[in-house]
C-alpha cells in the first residue's frame, strides 16, 4: 500500500518537474524517465514490509519522504535538478533572497499538491497486493539503465531521493598533470604577438576585478547590444580583450581559488578542504616583492567556505560586508558604492613610495539581481539605446521590457543586466577614484568574470553552477595597461581562470611560482582550456581552438560542437569527429583519473 502511495507522490511529482521541457521520445522514453522512482518505490514497498510491527515508525518514514519530494519540486521547475548533497551545502543564509524569489504561488501550490497526494493515496490504495505491484517496479528499475543508454535525459530522471544518494559520497579529483598536458589538437603557436605585455605593469599598481556571474556574451566588448557596461568598454581600450577565456568552475568559491592560487579544485568537494591546502598564492608572490595587499568582498567570506579559500593567502587585509558595513545590506551582502569607498579609503593610507595590490570582487550580478532603488532604472542613454534597438539582442533570452524614457527591467534577464549595468557604474566609481589620485596610469587592471550566467539558451539550463555550456563558463578577460597601448587589442588565444595569476604576475615582471598549474596567457604556446561542473551532473569539458567537448561522466556521452560555425551550441557534431571525441575524452581522463 505504501509502495503505490510512494510511487504516486513521485510521479505527481515527475510531471511538475518535466513540464515545459523537450523530451526525446522513443519506446525507451518512459523507462528512462521513470526507473529511478520505480526504484524508490519498490525499496519503500520492501522497507514496508521489514518494518510491519513498527506501524508508526513507518508512517514517519512515509510522512518524511513526502514532505521532501514536495519541497524538491520547485527546486526541479526552477533549476532542472532536484537538491543535491552540494546544493544542500549551498543553501545557506546568503541565498535566502533567492529563495524568497521564487516562493511564488504556482510552485506553492505544486507543493501542496504533492502533499495533498501523498496524505490522500493511503486510503485509495488501501488493500493494494503488494508483492505484484513491487516485483513489477522492481523490473522497470531492472531495465532503466538500458533505457538511458537509448535516451538523453539530462539528469532529470532522477527524483529528491536518488539526486541526493548518488551525489553524497566523495567523487573525483583532478590527477596531478604536466603544465603541456592542456597542449591542443591543432595549431600550438599563437598567433597575436602579446609580448609587450611582459613587465608592462612593472612598478605599477595592480587591481584585479572579479566580476560576479558574469559571461562574455552579456558584455558589449563581446558584442552585446546595447552595452551596459561602459567602463569594462573603456578600460579595454587601454589593454588586450581576451576573446576565449574559460573560468575552471562555474561557481565563485572554487573557482576563486583556481584565480589566487593556479590550482584545479577537485571535483565533488567542498571549499572548507582548501583552508590547509599548500598555494603559493598570487598574493603571497606580490607582497614578497614588497606590495601591500587586499582584499574585499561586497559579500561575505562565511559563504560556501570562502573563508578558507581568502585566509592565509598573503592579505595583509581581508574586507568583507562585515567589516565594510554599507547603505544598504541584503542576505548576500552590501552595496557597492559602500566597498568602492572602502578600498579608496585603504588606498589613500598606501605609502607614496608603496605600490599597492587590490582584490575587488563585487556580488552586483547574483541572483536575485537586486540593486539599491537609487539604480533600478536605465541611464537615460542606456534607455534610449534600447528603445531604438527595441529589445537585448541576446539569442535564446528574454529580451528587454521598455515602457517609456524610463525603463524598469521586470523579467530575470532584464533585471540580471541592470545588476551588471549596476556593478559597471562601482567599477567606473573605483577607476574615477583611482584617476582623482593620479594614479591611473600607474595602474594595471586585471578584470574577468568569475563564471556567467544561463537563462534558458540550452534546455534547462539557469543559473550558473549545473552546465559547462558557453553561457556558464565563457568569461571576459581583460589586461589593461593605461598608456601602453594606442588602442585595444584583441586575442583569440584559449586562456583559463588558472592562467590569470601567471599572468598578473608577468605583466609585473615577477616570475611565477613552479607550482602553478597555468601558464602565462602571454606565452606564444596555445592551449586548451578545461572545466568543470559537478552541483547536479559530472560534466567535463574543454575549449581546444574553435572546438568546445563536454563529457557527461556518469552516461558517458559526448557532445562536440564548432563554436566557429555554431558559437550556440546548437549541433552536436562529435558523431562527424570520432577521432576527436576519442582525443579529447582521453586529455579528459588524464585530468580527472
Amino acid at each position: 500500500m505504501k509502495a503505490a502511495s510512494v510511487l504516486v507522490v513521485l510521479l505527481l511529482a515527475r510531471v511538475g518537474a518535466l513540464y515545459g521541457h523537450r523530451l526525446d521520445w522513443s519506446w525507451w522514453t518512459p523507462i528512462a524517465y521513470l526507473w529511478h522512482d520505480a526504484a524508490v518505490a519498490a525499496a519503500f514497498g520492501l522497507c514496508d514490509r521489514m518494518l510491519v510491527r513498527r506501524p508508526r515508525a513507518m508512517w514517519a518514514i512515509y510522512a518524511v519522504a513526502v514532505a521532501y519530494v514536495a519541497i524538491n519540486v520547485p527546486v526541479t521547475r526552477v533549476l532542472s535538478t532536484p537538491m543535491t548533497w552540494p546544493m544542500w551545502q549551498a543553501a545557506r543564509g546568503p541565498l535566502v533572497d533567492s529563495i524568497r524569489h521564487y516562493a511564488t504561488l504556482s510552485n506553492i501550490a505544486w507543493m501542496m499538491a504533492v502533499v495533498a497526494a501523498g496524505a490522500a493515496a493511503p486510503t485509495v490504495f488501501r488493500g493494494t497486493p503488494a508483492s505484484a505491484l513491487i516485483a513489477s517496479l522492481l523490473l522497470i528499475a531492472a531495465a532503466g539503465p538500458i533505457a538511458s543508454a537509448h535516451v538523453a535525459t539530462r539528469g532529470l530522471e532522477r527524483n529528491a531521493w536518488t539526486a541526493l544518494a548518488l551525489t553524497a559520497a566523495p567523487r573525483v579529483a583532478p590527477a596531478p598533470v604536466d603544465r603541456n598536458w592542456r597542449a591542443p589538437r591543432g595549431q600550438r603557436r599563437a598567433s597575436d604577438d602579446l609580448a609587450w605585455l611582459r613587465g608592462a605593469a612593472a612598478g605599477r599598481h595592480l587591481v584585479l576585478v572579479s566580476l560576479e556571474s558574469t559571461a562574455a556574451q552579456y558584455l558589449g566588448i563581446y558584442g552585446m547590444n546595447p552595452d551596459v557596461t561602459p567602463n569594462v568598454s573603456a578600460l579595454a581600450r587601454d589593454g588586450v580583450v581576451f576573446e576565449n577565456a574559460y573560468a575552471v568552475y562555474p561557481e565563485s568559491i572554487k573557482g576563486l581559488l583556481s584565480v589566487l592560487c593556479s590550482t584545479y579544485p577537485a571535483l565533488g568537494t567542498r571549499a572548507e578542504i582548501y583552508a590547509g591546502a599548500p598555494c603559493e598564492s598570487l598574493a603571497s608572490a606580490l607582497r614578497e616583492h614588497g606590495y601591500r595587499t587586499a582584499l574585499f568582498h561586497s559579500g561575505r567570506f562565511g559563504y560556501l567556505g570562502m573563508d578558507a579559500v581568502v585566509g592565509n593567502r598573503g592579505f595583509q587585509l581581508l574586507a568583507d560586508a562585515g567589516d565594510i558595513g554599507g547603505r544598504r545590506e541584503s542576505s548576500f551582502g552590501v552595496d557597492e558604492e559602500s566597498t568602492v569607498a572602502r578600498i579608496l579609503e585603504w588606498i589613500d593610507r598606501v605609502p607614496p613610495d608603496a605600490r599597492c595590490f587590490v582584490t575587488y570582487l563585487p556580488i552586483a550580478g547574483h541572483h536575485p539581481y537586486e540593486v539599491p532603488r537609487s539604480a533600478e532604472g536605465l541611464r537615460s542613454a542606456e534607455s534610449l539605446a534600447l528603445q531604438k534597438s527595441g529589445s537585448a539582442s541576446l539569442s535564446g533570452a528574454r529580451s528587454a521590457s521598455l515602457s517609456g524614457e524610463r525603463s524598469r527591467f521586470t523579467t530575470e534577464f532584464d533585471r540580471y543586466l541592470n545588476a551588471l549595468r549596476y556593478g559597471d557604474s562601482a567599477l567606473g566609481a573605483l577607476m574615477a577614484g583611482i584617476r582623482d589620485r593620479g594614479l591611473y596610469d600607474r595602474t594595471a587592471w586585471i578584470v574577468f568574470g568569475d563564471h556567467g550566467e544561463a537563462f534558458g539558451q540550452h534546455e534547462g539550463n539557469y543559473g550558473h553552477t549545473f552546465q559547462v555550456y558557453e553561457e556558464n563558463v565563457h568569461v571576459p578577460l581583460i589586461v589593461a595597461v593605461p598608456g601602453r597601448v594606442a588602442r585595444r587589442q584583441r586575442s583569440d588565444r584559449v586562456v583559463s581562470s588558472i592562467d590569470i595569476a601567471p599572468t598578473l604576475l608577468d605583466i609585473a615582471g615577477i616570475a611565477a611560482p613552479n607550482s602553478y598549474q597555468g601558464t602565462s596567457a602571454i606565452d606564444d604556446n596555445r592551449r586548451m582550456a578545461t572545466f568543470f561542473a559537478d552541483y547536479s551532473l559530472r560534466l567535463l569539458g574543454l575549449r581546444d581552438g574553435a572546438m568546445k567537448y563536454i563529457r557527461e561522466l556518469d552516461s558517458g556521452r559526448s557532445q562536440l560542437f564548432d563554436l566557429r560555425a555554431d558559437p550556440g551550441e546548437t549541433r552536436n557534431v562529435a558523431d562527424r569527429y570520432p577521432d576527436d571525441v576519442r582525443w579529447y575524452a582521453q586529455k579528459l581522463n588524464e585530468w580527472m583519473k
